[in-house]
């Protein structure tokens, strides 16, 4: 499964992020790594950007780039 397919309010764990280099290296740098757990706080009307949380830490990120990351 990947990111983008999780319900508000859902937790998961990140598997894989299957993402350039530059993409990857702006996810770890949010804490978006392999291992870490990812809290679905909300999605805009469209779904086109959702706001996740790791540890304390809120980020947006797009719908295109969430399907980039595998969560179990």
């Amino acid at each position: 499964m990947t990111l983008d397919n999780l319900k508000k309010g859902q937790t998961a764990v990140v598997i894989a992020v299957n993402a350039g280099k530059e993409l990857k290296n702006r996810f770890s740098s949010f804490g978006l790594v392999k291992g870490a757990y990812v809290y679905t706080e909300e999605y805009s009307l469209a779904k086109k950007t959702m706001e996740i949380r790791i540890n304390k830490t809120r980020i947006a990120i797009r719908s295109s780039e969430a399907e980039k990351v595998e969560v179990v």
